[in-house]
């Protein structure tokens, strides 16, 4: 089942959301004392940086996906 199939079927897709790492920041974010939170696609690549774990879910549900941590 492709990813428009499984969505057109009334599923969710999943995405992931962990603490990025001061290694891991933008450039531009790299001096910030505040934990950041990513969300990732099911590739791996970064949708959104919030500064807060209940934003990151929140902003997933709000995008019609499902979000699951990964520690």
């Amino acid at each position: 089942m492709t990813r428009n199939q499984f969505i057109e079927a009334g599923g969710q897709p999943i995405v992931y959301v962990r603490q990025v790492t001061p290694e891991e920041m933008p450039d531009e974010l790299r001096g910030a004392t505040a934990p950041l939170y990513a969300v990732h696609d099911a590739e791996g690549n970064r949708l959104a940086l919030t500064p807060d774990r209940r934003i990151a879910f929140a902003l997933a549900r709000r995008n019609d996906m499902t979000p699951v941590s990964v520690h």
